[in-house]
């Protein structure tokens, strides 16, 4: 989608200057050899385009952005099943990943595959789940968390120490979720991140919060 983006851009100027060739052609001399269209030239003056088109699209997609599709229902209502969203592969360049984040990353327990999750946990952090909330750090009082979908289903109590680089990550749909209360490989470390998640762009265009 982005190559196709960047290549009607390349193009519509070299449409409209087509249009206004076609236009003096039928207004001027037919006998005059200069308007004359070289083949030529233009299959590589097209020819150029397209792979400038697929080069610009190429990095983009390689080195600045991630383009994700969400096919679960793991981070309702913050994305929906089905949306298309745009992650910044250069967020964490300069920067650790931060509390509250939405995340595309390599799964721990098979890192073929890309998950989108929100980290709650950053290194360092001790966290409790107990009778449906979340404790951060030993504190009594639970994590105040907005973007949750609904209440969670209390399960027994669980305990996660985050290591050195490591993040502790879940999904707003916690109730249908699986996330790393349940993964073999707990952790996502800091690179086996892709980017941070910005934006929506389908099947509406909305920030990400």
């Amino acid at each position: 989608k982005t190559s196709v983006l960047i290549l009607e851009i390349c193009i519509k100027p070299k449409l409209s200057i087509y249009k206004g060739e076609i236009m003096a052609n039928n207004n001027g001399n037919d006998n005059n050899e200069k308007g004359k269209f070289n083949l030529m030239a233009e299959l590589k003056s097209w020819l150029g385009i397209i792979i400038t088109a697929a080069a610009i699209a190429f990095c983009l997609n390689t080195f600045i952005i991630a383009n994700s599709h969400v096919p679960s229902a793991s981070m309702e209502n913050t994305i929906m099943t089905g949306d298309r969203v745009i992650g910044f592969r250069l967020s964490y360049l300069f920067e650790d990943p931060k509390r509250g984040d939405v995340i595309i990353f390599r799964y721990p327990d098979d890192e073929k595959t890309f998950y989108v999750k929100r980290i709650i946990g950053i290194p360092g952090d001790v966290i409790d789940i107990k009778e449906g909330h979340v404790y951060l750090n030993n504190s009594t009082t639970p994590m105040e968390e907005p973007y949750i979908k609904e209440p969670m289903i209390p399960e027994p109590d669980m305990h996660f120490e985050v290591p050195e680089n490591g993040y502790f990550c879940m999904g707003d749909n916690r109730n249908s979720s699986g996330d790393a209360r349940y993964w073999k490989n707990t952790y996502v470390y800091k690179n086996k991140i892709i980017s941070k998640v910005i934006f929506r762009y389908f099947p509406n265009i909305s920030l990400i919060k």
